[in-house]
């Protein structure tokens, strides 16, 4: 995963505050600056070992404005570290950082990380921290918690049923930047009689509109699933500070031609009424790990994942001069089609999304039904 934290206000020499708070944050989250190791018995399964090896850390300037590179998409990709091969090794380091100085002052920094060792949250988490020490203060805030005892073990076969399904893509996709306008998510919010969040109004918005750009009048009894991880902290009841991975995959199922027609009010609720797949996994056994297999077998372009970074608190990120004027997700190699909803823009009025869930061919599509919302 990578990210891009997109700071418009100066502060003093940015590359080398953040570089002295990294190394103090490493201290309390240690394992960011270990190494993956296999098991012993079973290869297949791997720990942090706490070599202190280190995070590496590129410090870069740019003789052009930050408003000229944030127009400039191939612009962006040399704005984070990545990893040498095409996925991470045992060798590799965990988190990669980059801090980048722009001629107007602003800077961003663009953070890498395997996902194996923290989730949003937890990663947002960790920023937070290198923010407060970039900004002097003597400790993080929140003592990082690395033990996931309180956490539930998933049994066996659910890991291998999930673990199945985790292929990165070889398709060639789009990368979109968009904007869902305030107006329209306010409009939608009251047709569903106020009982709805942004983000279930935003998911159910691309669902349909890729659906119908990517079936566009084919077999309408074809699967179109969408797919949404949620903090699952406060469900299992994870220590405060805890910064590994707990979220759960969220499933809602319909029909391509259902989808397609439906009223956004009517997706909503399909959206809010969603299905937890570890709890039906660990629920139903081994005959629903089965059951969930053959649906997941289906074409996987049948699928979207609609993530949301709104409550994560990386907006909350400050190294001195004030929150991100941007958060942004950073597309690479993903395991599925994705849609990232980023914190809110500076200055912009509406809900950004980062997009790779449209092959080119459908890119024109997906976006004209994204326009067509608004009418």
């Amino acid at each position: 995963m990578a990210l891009l934290l997109v700071f418009d206000e100066p502060i003093d020499d940015p590359a080398e505050t953040t570089k002295k708070a990294l190394s103090r944050a490493l201290v309390p989250y240690h394992p960011m600056a270990g190494r993956l190791v296999a098991g012993a018995d079973d290869d297949a399964y791997l720990s942090i070992a706490c070599t202190g090896e280190g995070v590496p850390f590129v410090a870069a300037s740019s003789s052009c404005s930050l408003e000229e590179a944030m127009t400039s998409p191939s612009f962006l990709k040399d704005l984070t570290v990545r990893y040498p091969g095409e996925l991470c090794r045992l060798s590799d380091a965990l988190l990669l950082m980059q801090v980048t100085e722009f001629s107007c002052g602003g800077f961003v920094v663009g953070v890498t990380w395997n996902h194996v060792m923290a989730d949003g949250a937890g990663i947002a988490q960790f920023l937070q921290a290198v923010g407060e020490l970039a900004r002097g203060m003597g400790a993080p805030s929140v003592v990082p918690v690395r033990s996931g005892a309180t956490i539930p073990p998933i049994p066996t076969p659910v890991v291998a049923a999930l673990r199945s399904q985790m292929q990165v893509l070889t398709e060639e996709l789009a990368t979109l930047d968009v904007t869902i306008p305030s107006s329209l998510i306010s409009r939608f919010k009251a047709e569903c009689g106020g009982d709805c969040t942004t983000f279930e109004v935003v998911a159910a918005a691309l669902w349909r509109s890729r659906t119908r750009a990517i079936f566009s009048g084919s077999d309408p009894d074809a699967p179109a699933m969408l797919f949404f991880p949620k903090n699952m902290r406060e469900k299992v009841g994870a220590e405060r500070g805890y910064y590994g991975n707990c979220f759960g995959s969220q499933l809602v199922l319909a029909t391509s031609g259902a989808v397609a027609s439906a009223e956004i009010r009517d997706l909503v609720k399909l959206v809010k009424g969603h299905a937890d797949i570890l709890d039906l996994l660990m629920d139903a056994g081994a005959a629903t790990v089965v059951d969930l297999g053959r649906l997941m077998s289906s074409p996987r372009y049948h699928a979207i994942a609609v993530s949301s970074w709104q409550k994560l608190g990386l907006e909350a990120t400050d190294f001195g001069r004030g929150k991100p004027a941007r958060v942004m997700w950073q597309p690479e190699k993903a395991v599925g089609f994705f849609c990232v909803v980023c914190p809110p823009c500076k200055g912009k009025d509406g809900v950004n999304v980062l997009s790779r869930c449209v092959t080119p061919e459908h890119a024109e599509a997906f976006l004209a039904e994204l326009a067509a919302l608004d009418m």
